[in-house]
C-alpha cells in the first residue's frame, strides 16, 4: 500500500509546501529510482540525510518543485529545506508516527517547495520540518481528510497563490 500525504506550513517565502509519497519498496522502489535518476533542467532529485553519511530512513527522495534559480535559493534548497524534511521524516519514524519497518523496507519521495524569494534558512527550516513530520502523520491517518473537512474546504477553496473571488 503506498501512503500519500501533504502539509503547508509557514507564511510568506519561507513557508513549506510538502506532497509526501511513502510506502514499502517493493511498491514505490520502481518510482524512487526513476526519479532519482531522471533529473530536469532545475530539478536534481536527491536522497535527505540528516548530515553527511547519516541518510533518512526510510530513504527519502527530496524533489524540489520550484526549478533552482541562483546561488541562495539554491543553497536554501539544499541546505535547510532538505535538512527540514530529513528532520521530520526521522522525527515522524523515531515518535512512532511511522511503522517499524518503515526505516528499512519502505522509500519516500518528498516533493518540497522553496520560494525563490526565500532569504531566512533556520525559517525555512523550521517550517520544512513541521511540514515533513505532519504529512508523514496524515498520510498514516486513514481516512484524511476527511469527507466532512473536504466539504468545507470546498466551501473557502483557497491557496497562498489564488483565492477565487467566490470564496474570498
Amino acid at each position: 500500500m503506498i501512503f500519500i500525504g501533504e502539509a503547508f506550513e509557514g507564511q510568506g517565502a519561507e513557508a513549506a509546501h510538502i506532497n509526501l509519497i511513502l510506502g514499502p519498496k517493493a511498491e514505490l522502489g520502481a518510482a524512487y529510482a526513476l526519479a532519482a535518476a531522471s533529473p530536469g533542467p532545475g530539478h536534481i532529485p536527491f536522497q535527505a540525510v540528516l548530515k553527511p553519511n547519516v541518510p533518512v530512513k526510510p530513504a527519502t527522495l527530496f524533489v524540489g518543485k520550484a526549478v533552482l534559480r541562483g546561488e541562495r535559493h539554491e543553497l536554501l534548497t539544499w541546505g535547510p529545506a532538505q535538512a527540514g524534511v530529513a528532520a521530520g521524516i526521522t522525527e515522524a519514524l523515531l515518535e512512532g508516527d511511522l511503522p517499524p519497518e518503515a526505516a528499512d523496507e519502505w522509500v519516500a519521495i518528498a516533493l518540497v517547495w522553496v520560494d525563490w524569494n526565500a532569504e531566512g534558512a533556520e525559517a525555512v527550516y523550521a517550517n520544512n520540518r513541521a511540514a515533513a513530520r505532519a504529512a508523514a502523520v496524515r498520510a498514516m491517518r486513514t481516512g484524511w481528510p476527511s469527507r466532512d473537512a473536504l466539504a468545507e474546504a470546498l466551501g473557502s477553496v483557497a491557496n497562498p497563490f489564488f483565492t477565487p473571488a467566490a470564496s474570498a
